[in-house]
């Protein structure tokens, strides 16, 4: 049995009228062996056997060797085609995509910030050539939260008209700016029956969540998984707020089949919690509770924030959050501990 089974078939019950004009088609998608790419290619072979829609995707990925040893009940699909290429400069695979989500370029990665930049900027080019070429109808680029910049602590929830911006003289921007421009590239690209969409992500928890990257919430787990305690390298101030994988899911899909043409959505959730608080979060989901260490004593200033405002996409395509995020800190533990899975 899939260990996934019950969050798939939450995925299924929350898009099922959606998946209808996939019948018979395919999808290109980029990124796909990432997080976000596992639960995408995870949901939609789920959703492809359950509904009978006989559609395919063809995944591009650097390695496919890799992908195939980490994924196997993926990697030995029929319906999913995996080619090895760079996002910049891929050969296109022939015939019609009338669907693509570029989930490519992944900040979980030590990169160069000048190679960041370049990459996520000419592989969206390079995407938008080929679905210019290739038939695509809908196409969902997956961007970040971190196109606004530093959130200012008198906004609680940054809204998609917010018009702040990463410091462009900061290196450390490369991200936020090549997200930015990327999205430009998306916009610019609508229209002529191409259709695009964009998923600003923030945060988010769930199975294959890399423990070993910079997420703080995955470097809780493996301290947690090895025995303890749970260390929190700042004060602990910050505040985040955590989306479940399989809600991810169901939001990527729906705004590719529903959102509006050239609009941005803001994808995660609104319930906050500081780092120190989600650190108490995942010690809690153990038995015994674990200790929680903080490494500086709380500063004086306002703490950093990176949290949502998903109005938008409530009001516009229906999308809630079912699972708060100390329910997802857990179900994602229990996958960890059944699976005896120590990195994603």
């Amino acid at each position: 049995m899939n260990p996934l089974a019950s969050d798939l078939d939450h995925v299924l019950a929350h898009t099922q009228g959606l998946w209808e004009e996939l019948r018979g088609q395919r999808i290109f998608i980029t990124g796909g062996t990432g997080f976000f790419g596992c639960w995408l290619l995870e949901s939609f072979a789920w959703t492809n056997d359950k509904l009978g829609l006989k559609a395919s995707a063809v995944v591009l990925t650097r390695n496919p060797k890799s992908f195939a040893a980490k994924m196997p009940h993926l990697a030995g699909r029929s319906d999913l085609i995996f080619i090895a290429g760079d996002v910049r400069d891929f050969s296109f695979p022939s015939g019609t995509f009338p669907y693509v989500i570029h989930a490519g370029t992944t900040s979980s990665a030590p990169v160069e910030p000048r190679e960041m930049f370049g990459t996520i900027v000419d592989g969206t080019r390079r995407v938008l050539e080929f679905a210019a070429t290739h038939g695509t109808r809908k196409l969902l680029f997956v961007s970040s939260g971190a196109v606004y910049g530093r959130q200012p602590s008198g906004v609680t929830h940054v809204p998609e008209n917010y018009a702040g911006a990463p410091d462009p003289t900061d290196p450390g921007s490369a991200y936020g700016e090549g997200k930015r421009a990327a999205e430009l590239l998306c916009s610019l690209a609508a229209g002529k029956g191409l259709e695009t969409k964009i998923a600003r992500c923030f945060a988010f928890v769930g199975p294959h969540l890399p423990l070993n990257a910079h997420f703080a919430v995955g470097n809780f787990l493996r301290d947690g998984l090895a025995g303890g305690p749970i260390q929190v390298l700042g004060d602990g101030t910050p505040v985040r707020s955590y989306l479940y994988s399989a809600e991810l899911a169901v939001w990527l899909w729906t705004i590719l089949f529903q959102g509006a043409n050239a609009r941005a959505y803001n994808v995660g959730s609104e319930t906050c919690l500081t780092i120190a608080e989600t650190a108490h979060a995942v010690a809690d989901s153990f038995s015994p509770q674990l200790p929680v260490r903080i490494q500086t004593p709380a500063g004086s200033g306002p703490a950093l924030r990176y949290v949502p405002c998903t109005r938008r996409a409530r009001e516009e395509l229906g999308l809630t959050q079912e699972i708060e995020p100390c329910r997802a800190i857990e179900k994602t533990l229990r996958w960890l501990q059944n699976t005896h899975a120590t990195h994603a």
